[in-house]
């Protein structure tokens, strides 16, 4: 009896929650925190790219909690950054970490303009070069989007239709990150979500001023019932 004890294996202990493995939607919101933690000057800017570079490295959430600890978002998270969404972005698992469209410019420019279908996540680089990204006539399938927008020595200038609703958060180190925030009146209207930030260039965010989304629509529909009317 007592070799069969020792032979047993002890049961294996429950994983705690700061012993999760992180996700990069954890790593995500994290760098949220620390992006307006930025902005509102509770860090530095080597402060805040010191924990940046820890954030990329962490492995569990436990880690992660460490460079948010001692701000007030942090602690309003709790002991697991992971199990709370940060203000302005949709909650966990609503939106994959892939991108739909990638649009970068590295000492070029690129852009997405005109009648084109916008995904749940767009991701925008410009290094050294600029981006442009219209949503005034895009045709949305899903009623949230992400757009990651990163410039760096670049500029990234996002436009969206005036009724919907426009949410940011990021941040600049030497450079300027501005989001013009909206918010529709109409409850099932499109909302994008700007989530990145500018070191030494421009990220900039706001509607384009006569372009509504039901207008749009209404435009496409006009075309469709034409077509159809011709075939009768």
């Amino acid at each position: 009896m007592d070799l069969q004890k020792q032979t047993e294996k002890p049961s294996a202990a429950p994983v705690g929650v700061s012993e999760l493995r992180a996700s990069d939607a954890d790593r995500d919101r994290v760098a949220d925190i620390l992006r307006e933690a930025l902005a509102e000057g509770r860090l530095t800017a080597d402060e805040h790219a010191e924990r940046v570079e820890g954030v990329l490295h962490a492995k569990t959430v436990g880690e992660l909690e460490v460079f948010i600890r001692d701000l007030p978002a942090g602690r309003r998270a709790g002991a697991a950054p992971g199990c709370t969404a940060a203000p302005n972005r949709p909650p966990a698992g609503l939106i994959p970490p892939d991108a739909d469209d990638n649009v970068v410019a590295v000492f070029s420019a690129a852009m997405r303009k005109g009648r084109w279908r916008a995904g749940r996540r767009l991701h925008a680089y410009a290094i050294f070069g600029s981006v442009e990204i219209d949503l005034s006539e895009a045709l949305f399938e899903y009623q949230q989007v992400v757009i990651k927008a990163v410039s760096v020595f670049g500029d990234v200038q996002i436009r969206v239709p005036e009724n919907v609703s426009l949410r940011g958060t990021g941040g600049g180190v030497l450079g300027n990150f501005e989001v013009s925030p909206l918010d529709s009146a109409e409850p099932d209207a499109p909302v994008v979500y700007v989530d990145g930030w500018a070191v030494l260039g421009n990220v900039e965010a706001r509607p384009r001023r006569g372009k509504l989304v039901a207008d749009i629509l209404d435009r496409v529909q006009r075309k469709v019932d034409r077509g159809l009317r011709k075939h009768l």
